[in-house]
Formats: structure tokens, C-alpha cells, sequence
């Protein structure tokens, strides 16, 4: 128990959390992970009732791919409850997903060298 005047242990952000999560456990990150790109599907309609975030991602993706990394930096909100918010917005098939495009492969040193070369010997 605290002592009136001090803080409790529990941060208003977590309290604020969970119940936007409704104490629900966060998502497995394999479904969504922080550089999946996700989007509104076109032609779809809001949820009935949405909660206020719900109604931010809706607002947010609808203009285009975002990752679900900057959906929550955008909303403010953990990436653990942006994920599982999104997730449910794709179980009602609100949501389009896409992964995050492979990363670039390495390219051998000595091609780069002569593409330099071609380009001088063009260009002066």
C-alpha cells in the first residue's frame, strides 16, 4: 500500500493498456511483426462503435502501407497493443498485409568498381 501523496507502482500507461486491449494477451510478433506493412482494404467500412484507437488506425491506414512500427509510434500507444488492434481489424477483413521487402543482397565489390568507372569515363 502507498502512502498518500505517493505514486502507485502501476503506470497510467499500463493501466490505459490494458483496457484498450480489454486484458487481453498480447499477439505472437510471427503474425505481425514491427516491419509488416498493413493498409486498409478499399471499399470497407469502419466497425460499429470503434474505440477511439481503433478509429485512429482507421484514419491513419487508409491513406496508404504503413508498418505496424510506425502505426503505433503514430497512435502513441505500445507496439504490443498497436499489433494486437491491428490483428483484430484483420480477423473482421478490414486489413490488407504485406511483408516487409527482403532485405538488399550484397553486391559484388568488383561490378560497383567498373559501373564507377563507366560513369567517370562518361561524365568526365
Amino acid at each position: 500500500m502507498t502512502a498518500p501523496g505517493e505514486e502507485s507502482s502501476v503506470s497510467s500507461g499500463f493501466v490505459r493498456s490494458y483496457v484498450i486491449t480489454g486484458g487481453r494477451g498480447l499477439p505472437d510478433a510471427d503474425e505481425l511483426s514491427l516491419v509488416t506493412l498493413v493498409t486498409i482494404a478499399p471499399d470497407r467500412q469502419p466497425p460499429p462503435n470503434p474505440s477511439p484507437e481503433v478509429r485512429a488506425i482507421w484514419e491513419l491506414c487508409s491513406g496508404g502501407y504503413l508498418s505496424v512500427a510506425e502505426v503505433a509510434g503514430h497512435l502513441g500507444l505500445p507496439v504490443g497493443v498497436a499489433r494486437l488492434l491491428l490483428q483484430d481489424l484483420n480477423q473482421q477483413g478490414h486489413l490488407l498485409r504485406r511483408k516487409a521487402p527482403p532485405p538488399a543482397q550484397l553486391v559484388d565489390r568488383k561490378i560497383l568498381e567498373e559501373v564507377l568507372h563507366g560513369l567517370q569515363v562518361r561524365f568526365g
